[in-house]
């Protein structure tokens, strides 16, 4: 066999299908995954969409995906590092450009490539990876639940660790519970936030944000809701808003309810224009807004210690599991909340 399915996105005609192409092979410094599992993210249906644009596509289609998790098939030529066929493991979802000199991808920057989106990703029966964005994981942690670390788990990582540098006892707002959302919860949760407040218009999205740790789930709608706020923080305000959701409307409502030295995480992505209404206040009680894309590559492989060591049991994300010749439906599902998905997972 010399072909397989893969999902492809012509970035010309903004089609998106599961064709028959060859299967790759790896290059130096590269190796051959067998794909197990690959995740559904919205940032998937921002790309299909065409309100996600590739900045550095390496051809004109390119194969969806930048959350996989499989097992090493073949080895390239002239790899540094000991790695064997079988060996289980998550991908990074990006890879820097490899043209600057000295650099060891501890934060993004602007040649960082991302998976399923600037070259070719994970949804499909085999994916080229390079062997510095492996991540070995542990005959523990399934396939699926590994899958989605490297994104739906990393990305609210990152914010709540590194960008927000969230301590015990300091109040959070989160705003989108969906994939992102969730984890921004529970990891908030993890590091011992206190309280955390779940904002969305979804009443099942609530009731996932309290199972998943949350100590109240608002209504960004309820007449009472800064009210609702102040009183959960004892009149102080949040310490850190999280836009999970990436929507003007919900930026502008969780900054007016920052207290005193309070952040906004900017989490989820939006093509809109960032504004910010908010007058002398802003300014008199020093709030601040923080930048967040992705998460960095140490986040992976201490998520996977993590869930190895039973810290984190991300059983609870995996929504669904869909054939990789049904992705098309897997990306409705998600665009339209059919279901209200934390995590569809593409089998091939």
């Amino acid at each position: 066999m010399d072909t397989m399915l893969a999902g492809r996105f012509h970035l010309d005609s903004r089609k998106f299908a599961v064709e028959e192409v060859p299967i790759p092979v790896p290059g130096p410094g590269e190796v051959l995954i067998e794909v197990k599992a690959a995740g559904v993210c919205l940032s998937d249906v921002h790309l299909l969409d065409g309100s996600l644009i590739p900045l550095f596509a390496t051809s004109d289609t390119v194969t969806v995906g930048h959350e996989v998790s499989g097992v090493i098939h073949t080895l390239g030529p002239d790899l540094k590092r000991g790695l064997a066929p079988g060996t289980r493991v998550t991908l990074e979802a990006g890879k820097t450009c490899g043209q600057c000199a000295g650099c060891v991808r501890r934060r993004p920057c602007t040649q960082m490539l991302t998976a399923g989106i600037d070259y070719d990703g994970g949804w499909a029966e085999y994916v080229i990876a390079r062997e510095d964005t492996l991540i070995p994981i542990p005959d523990s942690l399934p396939f699926d639940q590994a899958a989605i670390i490297p994104d739906a788990v990393s990305t609210p990582y990152a914010a709540v660790v590194a960008t927000a540098g969230v301590r015990p006892a300091q109040s959070v707002g989160v705003w989108g519970v969906g994939g992102v959302g969730a984890h921004n919860v529970r990891l908030a949760r993890l590091v011992g936030a206190a309280p955390i407040i779940a904002v969305d218009p979804l009443t099942s999205a609530r009731e996932r944000a309290l199972a998943f740790g949350a100590d109240l789930a608002l209504d960004p709608a309820s007449p009472d809701f800064a009210d609702q706020v102040r009183a959960a923080t004892d009149g102080r305000g949040l310490d850190f808003a999280f836009d999970c959701a990436g929507v003007p409307t919900v930026r502008e409502q969780a900054a007016s309810v920052l207290g005193l030295g309070g952040s906004l995480i900017l989490v989820g992505i939006t093509p809109h224009p960032l504004t910010i209404s908010e007058g002398l206040t802003f300014n008199y009680l020093s709030k601040q807004v923080r930048g967040h894309y992705g998460g960095f590559p140490e986040s992976v492989s201490e998520l996977v210690r993590l869930s190895a060591a039973g810290r984190l049991d991300l059983a609870p994300s995996i929504t669904d599991h869909i054939p990789l010749v049904d992705a098309a439906d897997a990306v409705n599902r998600l665009e339209n909340k059919i279901g209200d998905p934390i995590r569809l997972i593409l089998v091939p």
